[in-house]
């Protein structure tokens, strides 16, 4: 390898090291994404009632919330905010909730070598209740689903590497 690739290899990295550090866009929180329908400061809010749910994922690989409620036999319509900057193939984010005792760490393994399919493998399409699309930043994706049965769903981003920072749970009552 040449020196000057060397050196654009090492200049890339810093910019990578020095943008996906500093002041984070969102803060994680314990606290359940939840809506009311007042409007704040111009952003709609919606109630767990309505089953309607946000969450976003940012440039450090972190989902703003690890906990979503929703009311069992209704229809969820779920929203994923990328709201970084970097692109999909570099930073992409999904959400990707699984079905009760599905092993989240096997269903990440597959999920890597899934890029034809944005990291959804289709081997494992019967263990996936939903899924929003692979998103960069500044994009958002909302899917709507029902799950009839109360109890407690694991979500997760499968772009390669996030499922370590990026999981949560999406529990149904």
């Amino acid at each position: 390898m040449n020196k000057k690739v060397k050196i654009s290899i090492v200049m890339l990295m810093g910019f990578l090291a020095i943008t996906s550090c500093g002041k984070k866009e969102t803060t994680r929180t314990d606290e359940p994404t939840e809506i009311n329908e007042t409007e704040s400061e111009g952003v709609k809010q919606a109630t767990n009632a309505e089953n309607v749910l946000v969450i976003e994922g940012n440039d450090q690989m972190q989902f703003n919330t690890a906990e979503l409620r929703a009311t069992a036999g209704k229809p969820i319509t779920l929203t994923l905010k990328h709201v970084g900057k970097i692109p999909k193939e570099a930073m992409g984010h999904n959400l990707v909730i699984l079905k009760e005792g599905t092993d989240e760490t096997a269903f990440a393994s597959k999920a890597i070598t899934a890029k034809d399919t944005d990291y959804i493998p289709a081997t494992e399409k019967a263990s996936i209740i939903a899924h929003t699309k692979l998103l960069g930043g500044g994009e958002q994706d909302t899917i709507e689903f029902t799950i009839d049965k109360k109890g407690t769903y694991n979500f997760l981003c499968t772009f390669p590497g996030h499922v370590a920072m990026m999981k949560g749970v999406l529990i149904v009552e």
